[in-house]
């Protein structure tokens, strides 16, 4: 059955009150999309928002996806399990997305570490435009260190584009070493919100306990979850997804995916209804106002929608 929260008093602080008082949360339902390769054609993006429509209906969340999440692509390792072809660009996608999703509106990431300071602020402009409510802002991809790149980066994109853009996010990962002085730096930067990486455990329930207790930031969380298909037991996308080479706790989150991806529907269904369940214990009192991300990485499917269906029956930011 679903359950309903209440967030606990504000605890007066005037740092506290500074920090939420510029903030409008989304407290939205999204879902990722990606955009696809070029050889697609301009139909698949039409079919996919259509399929999308159809699968919520069936599944009995109709009107309930409030913003499509679409991440900007770049290239990365040589070893990513499906090739990286030329994709649509994330504009070019949502505008054609957007006709046939009445209502919703769009989220996406921005890669900022390859554009100026004046061709980005274009492209923001450009986005906000077209509907885009949150961008979050991302650096280089992982072939490359933190500060490579001649454009913007994205921690000064954060306080650069405040008037630009109102709802500025950060990619959030829980189990990465230093995380909390690095999402706290992006909070002083002007984060309003942050993205987590896709949630294989409940280590975001820590962290949060951890960064509430040690500073007065409570920007809008994002916890993002994505099914897991059979597929995965024969390319590793999530796992890759996910690496962190010698970080004992993701190899525990890479174990979880590997085995939801040999389980039977019906089991996967209850296991990641589980780990949502503790996610939405743990951290719906702690003051952070919560938005909810799917993700189905090897595209949408009904088994995949049935499983956001039933973790949003247990509680869901339109219903709490």
């Amino acid at each position: 059955t679903g359950r309903s929260w209440s967030m606990p008093p504000v605890t007066p602080c005037l740092n506290v009150l500074r920090v939420w008082s510029n903030q409008v949360p989304l407290n939205t339902i999204a879902l990722e999309l990606v955009p696809p390769t070029l050889e697609r054609g301009v139909q698949y993006p039409v079919d996919e928002a259509r399929k999308v429509l159809a699968l919520a209906a069936e599944t009995g969340i109709e009107g309930r996806i409030r913003h499509v999440m679409i991440p900007g692509m770049i290239d990365e390792d040589d070893d990513r399990p499906i090739e990286m072809k030329p994709r649509m660009d994330v504009l070019d996608y949502w505008n054609i997305l957007r006709p046939e999703l009445d209502g919703m509106r769009g989220l996406c990431t921005q890669v900022t570490s390859f554009l100026d300071s004046e061709a980005l602020g274009k492209r923001l402009t450009d986005l906000s435009a077209a509907g885009f409510e949150g961008i979050a802002f991302v650096g280089v991809p992982r072939t490359m260190k933190d500060g490579e790149g001649e454009g913007v980066a994205p921690t000064d994109a954060l306080s650069i584009y405040e008037d630009l853009v109102p709802n500025r996010g950060a990619i959030l990962i829980p189990t990465r070493e230093g995380e909390q002085g690095r999402f706290n730096f992006k909070c002083d930067q002007g984060a309003t919100y942050g993205m987590t990486q896709l949630l294989y455990s409940d280590a975001i329930v820590g962290y949060l306990k951890e960064f509430a207790e040690a500073t007065d930031h409570r920007p809008e969380i994002l916890l993002s979850f994505g099914f897991v298909p059979k597929m995965e037991t024969k390319v590793g996308l999530i796992n890759w997804l996910i690496q962190d080479p010698g970080n004992e706790a993701v190899a525990a989150e890479q174990a979880f995916v590997s085995d939801l991806a040999q389980r039977e529907p019906a089991e996967k269904r209850q296991l990641m209804l589980d780990l949502y369940k503790r996610v939405i214990d743990g951290v719906a009192g702690l003051g952070f106002p919560l938005s909810i991300h799917f993700e189905a990485a090897y595209g949408v499917s009904k088994p995949a929608f049935e499983t956001f269906a039933e973790m949003l029956e247990y509680w869901a930011p339109d219903r709490g």
